[in-house]
């Protein structure tokens, strides 16, 4: 029910003008800031971990703004999900284009770090390109289909579950169907290996290594940013990385991780630190997350 009652209000806030509605997103940050403990110090433990050098009261106003930076960006989905196809497009700015279309017809994955504009890349793109990619299938079935609409709702992309593997993902590469990947989040320790991120050792899965080996494909890394005051968002995409896959799966996600910590260092409020990135650890290591 209280799912039913947000996606409503999201539906309704969507016909603001984009500069009153980064506002209202902005205040809802900062109400869940107080109000969402639980969350607020999954937020507070990865900036201890990230940042260690910041004091506590610099981690907790990142903290805020991180907070504000996501909430508005719930809010501007309504703009994704069902705000006219010229909307969308003036919503979110492209960068770096060339560096996909250069490829000349190799398969391209599209290597997409979770920051809060993550969504309003990849449908920006898909608006225009086909475009497939990947989700995770949650036990809230109405907000499974309103994603699946969202980030299909142009015609052009298919939807995998990542609980089906990477064969799927594998088949349309090959068929010179580009895709959009998000790799950096803990899955748990399977397919993974410890590389660290920001100095300390993060379960990484490998299907970015794997699934580029096995469809010999390009990696085009592509970061969202959201810009200030009702700004809107630029997709950025970045020049194709040579040499990798390297063999060294190890290697790979090092470096895969240490290209997101770069991107971090620029706008550290806009990477997804409401996400339990740290839970799985080595052995002998507590969870940090429990109390």
């Amino acid at each position: 029910m209280m799912v039913r009652f947000g996606l409503a209000c999201i539906w309704l806030l969507h016909f603001l003008p984009l500069s009153v509605l980064s506002r209202v997103g902005a205040a809802l940050g900062s109400l869940l800031y107080v109000l969402a403990a639980p969350r607020r110090r999954v937020v507070l433990l990865n900036l201890q971990f990230c940042f260690p050098a910041l004091s506590e009261a610099e981690r907790r106003t990142l903290a805020l703004r991180h907070f504000r930076a996501f909430a508005r960006s719930v809010l501007e989905h309504g703009i994704l999900w069902w705000g006219r196809k010229s909307r969308v497009q003036a919503l979110v700015k492209i960068e770096g284009l060339e560096h996909w279309r250069n490829l000349d017809g190799r398969p391209v994955i599209l290597l997409a770090p979770h920051f809060v504009g993550l969504d309003m890349g990849g449908i920006r793109l898909a608006a225009e390109y086909r475009l497939n990619s990947v989700y995770s299938r949650t036990k809230d079935a109405v907000f499974d289909r309103l994603l699946i609409h969202g980030r299909t709702r142009f015609g052009q992309t298919t939807l995998f579950a990542r609980q089906d593997g990477i064969r799927p993902m594998v088949k349309t590469l090959k068929k010179g169907e580009p895709f959009y990947y998000l790799p950096d989040m803990d899955l748990g320790i399977r397919d993974s290996v410890f590389a660290p991120f920001f100095g300390k050792p993060a379960a990484t899965i490998t299907g970015l290594s794997r699934i580029a080996q096995l469809a010999g494909a390009a990696i085009v890394p592509c970061v969202t940013r959201q810009l200030p005051g009702g700004g809107g968002y630029v997709v950025r995409l970045y020049p194709a990385w040579t040499e990798f896959p390297s063999g060294d799966l190890e290697a790979d996600a090092i470096r895969m991780n240490a290209f997101i910590e770069e991107r971090v260092r620029e706008m550290p409020e806009q990477y997804y630190w409401l996400h339990k990135r740290f839970k799985t650890r080595p052995e002998g290591e507590a969870n940090p997350y429990e109390p």
